[in-house]
This record gives C-alpha cells, structure tokens and sequence, in this order.
C-alpha cells in the first residue's frame, strides 16, 4: 500500500511513450539489445501502483513477452526514492467486500500473476521503498536485486487490510512461514541485507550499481536458450502449485527440449567446442 502522498518534491515528469501502438502515461520502455526495461514512472507518487499503471504493466510485459528478440526484462521504478511503494489507496479506501474481491482477482489476473508466469525471465531492480504492491511486484518476478538503501515491507494491516496481490503467498514460499507472518503482522520493514539474509533478495548492490548490475545479470541470460528457460521457468512454478508433480512436470519438460532446435545448437556446439548462437526454437 502507498504510505503518505509524497515524499520529497523532485521533478515530476509526465511522460508518454508509445511502444507497439500502444501510448503509455505512467511508465517508460525501452530495449537495449535483447533487454526490455520497464520503468514505472510516477516520482510524485513515490511509483504508487494506480489501476492505470497495473494495465500498463500488464500490456508492457505481454508484448515484451510476444516480442521473440526479447531474451530478457528488467522492471525498475523512476527516481532514487522509490522501487514502488505501494497501491494508490485513494483509489479504493471506500470500495464493498464484492469491489475488493474484484480489485485483487484483477491485479492477479492482468500483472501479478501473468509476471509470474512469463516464460521470458524478470529481474526486479529494487531502488529504495518496495512496498506493498511494490514488493508484491518484485516477488512475483523471477529475480530480485536490491539496492543498498532498500526497504522492504507489507504494511497493509496498518490500513485495516491484507496484502492482496499474491503478497500472503509469495512471501511465504520465499522466507518461509514464520518470518512471512512476522512481515505481515508487524508491518516492519527490512533492510536489503536482512533481505537477502531471508532469501527475499538474490544479490544486494550500491544504488548506483543498481540497473547495471541487473543489465549484466540479464546479457548473461539473454546468451542462454530461451526455450530452454522457458521450460525451467515452467518446472520451477510447478512446484508451488496445488495439485501440480513438480518433478513430473520437470520430466515433461526437460523431454521437450529435446525437440528444439536450442538443444540441437547447444549439443553441437559443446560437441564442436564453439559458443552457442541460439535460435529461440
């Protein structure tokens, strides 16, 4: 959730940018080689998600994921301030029970969810605030590096609520249940090193290291097979998935490789001692 309007008086800057037709008030895209980087672009707000900028993420990341050069998306947030801090509550302080069960299934449906289950991996670069929605954000995607002056909490409870956007379940499957419940209960935020201690966080940089950081992480994916990441995303979700084998489906999906032309490339060329130049098929 947004804690407080905002937080210091920098530049606002109200900014569109088109990318496949489609015109975006609240974020910036760009690609460097096979990179998309998403920047959501609301400094005034501290990157507080409002409905429009969850539909605009959710339509940046369905054609970043549609367009076949794109190995790899970083989603950051404008400014030094703030990664996301949260929902824009003045949007639904005074939604029903019926308009807060919709509110959530939606942002599951058209961002949250859909990041998780991208097949072209995410890095989340986590600059200062993530909170609630933000960190939400950043646990849905596949990786997470912080910055060194980062806070991450859920302080939803503060406000008479939970989190609503996968918050209660992917915080659990990444620190486990009890810290999960500590996050959540206290409403505390922590650190990026106590982050990365609990596993929330993959690696911890300087905030001016930050983006570079995560453009290397993203060029060393980008030179892999991006079938076969895919396919590992796949198995790796399966694992948290009520009703789903996850080693079944690791089976399934290590069998498909074998049917791609990234793994007859990457065969051959261990074999002929050369770096592969995958196809992306």
């Amino acid at each position: 959730m947004f804690i407080g309007d905002s937080f210091y008086n920098g530049l606002v800057l109200h900014l569109q940018q088109t990318q496949n037709g489609m015109t975006y008030n609240n974020i910036l895209t760009e690609i460097e080689g096979a990179i998309q980087i998403i920047t959501i672009n609301r400094p005034d707000k501290l990157n507080a998600l409002n409905k429009e900028t969850i539909e605009e993420l959710g339509n940046a990341f369905s054609s970043a994921e549609a367009d076949g050069n794109v190995r790899a998306i970083i989603i950051t947030g404008s400014g030094e301030k703030a990664f996301v801090a949260g929902a824009d509550i003045s949007e639904f302080y005074q939604f029903s029970v019926e308009k807060g069960k919709e509110l959530s299934a939606k942002g599951h449906e058209i961002l949250f969810d859909l990041v998780e289950n991208l097949t072209t991996p995410v890095i989340a670069a986590v600059n200062g605030f993530a909170l609630g929605g933000g960190l939400e954000l950043a646990m849905c995607s596949h990786i997470r590096i912080a910055s060194d002056n980062a806070k991450l909490g859920l302080p939803e409870v503060t406000l008479g609520v939970i989190p609503g956007y996968g918050g209660t379940q992917r915080l659990a499957q990444l620190v486990g249940k009890g810290k999960a419940n500590e996050m959540i209960f206290t409403a505390a935020m922590i650190s990026a090193e106590e982050a990365k201690q609990w596993g929330l966080v993959n690696n911890v940089v300087p905030q001016e290291e930050l983006l570079e950081t995560a453009k290397k992480m993203a060029s060393k994916i980008a030179r892999n097979s991006p079938v076969a990441i895919a396919s590992a995303i796949r198995s790796v979700n399966a694992g948290f998935k009520d009703g789903v084998n996850g080693y079944q489906s690791e089976i399934k999906e290590f069998g498909k490789c074998f049917g791609t032309e990234d793994f007859k490339e990457g065969t051959t060329a261990f074999m002929e001692k050369r770096k592969a130049v995958f196809p992306g098929k």
